[in-house]
């Protein structure tokens, strides 16, 4: 019995322990996760405006540019998985993983190659540990993207889409990210950046349905050069930005989660310690009235 309670105390200081680390990585999410909230959406009226500009430029220039012509038969498609370096958030990773699948398994239904991209290691770990192809990988700053490490993504995308199929390029470029829809809502979408898909005749609210006339300098061509790298380049930010709002709001609510989880086994283990001690007890007063009484019937 005495071996029984000593467990019990020392399984209820291990969950205590526990339930230290799981608050104070709580509080940390809570604390980052509005800086990160702030950031995405500083990014999103830059990335409107360019969306803006390339679809103008696109539209009334009448060019066809590698990043905006769509292939009639499409081959190779690149799927990029968007996911965290680490866990303790939750079904974040999963959710996308899962999202990124639906996508491949529609692709195949309809004769494409996926390529698979990913960033992240729990997106890592999931195709290795299948057996699956991994064009190329990015890690170690899904909680705290910078805008260099939105460059390189962007970039390997674009030159693998301007090379051709056979080549070992693709035809299309699709992303599976997280938006954060609110603290308790985090959605997986599949988007398509490339080739762009320019909208002709939508205009926003409270504009007139005009069409304006653009004169480009130096050239369309020399315009939509610059331009297009750059908006590649601001989608895969505002994904990343997305995403990282997104995991650290569900690294919160999971540690939350696991909290409240610890302080209810604490407190069975502390009715349990109670109850194993009242036996102890009980049981060594039985023991004393007992000797005790076999003494008195000696004499």
């Amino acid at each position: 019995m005495a071996a029984n309670l000593r467990e019990l105390r020392e399984r209820r200081k291990s969950v205590q322990a526990t339930q230290k680390i799981t608050k104070a990585m709580e509080l940390i999410a809570s604390s980052r996760i509005i800086k990160a909230q702030q950031a995405a959406a500083r990014a999103l009226p830059y990335t409107r405006e360019l969306n803006r500009a390339v679809s103008a430029v696109a539209t009334y220039s009448h060019l066809e540019h590698p990043l905006t012509k769509a292939y009639d038969k499409v081959s190779r498609v690149a799927v990029l998985y968007m996911t965290s370096d680490r866990g303790l958030n939750g079904a974040y990773s999963a959710n996308a993983i899962k999202a990124a699948d639906q996508l491949i398994k529609r692709l195949r239904d309809e004769g494409k190659e996926p390529v698979r991209y990913v960033t992240g290691r729990k997106g890592v770990a999931h195709l290795k540990f299948r057996g699956l192809d991994l064009e190329a990988s990015w890690e170690g700053f899904s909680d705290a993207p910078t805008y260099e490490d939105a460059v390189d993504i962007a970039d390997r995308l674009a030159e693998d889409f301007l090379a051709s199929s056979a080549n070992g390029g693709v035809d299309e470029i699709w992303v599976v990210y997280t938006r954060m829809e609110s603290m308790i809502s985090q959605v997986p979408r599949a988007r398509r950046i490339l080739p762009i898909e320019i909208v002709e005749g939508v205009t926003a609210p409270g504009e007139h349905d005009m069409t304006p006339i653009y004169s480009f300098e130096p050239n369309p061509e020399k315009v939509l050069d610059e331009l297009l790298p750059l908006y590649v380049r601001s989608r895969i930010w505002f994904y990343l930005q997305q995403c990282a709002a997104s995991q650290l709001a569900s690294q919160q609510r999971a540690m939350q989660s696991a909290t409240d989880n610890a302080q209810q086994l604490i407190e069975s283990l502390t009715r349990e310690t109670n109850q194993a001690r009242q036996a102890v007890i009980t049981q060594e007063i039985s023991e004393i009235v007992s000797g005790a009484g076999a003494l008195a019937d000696s004499k």
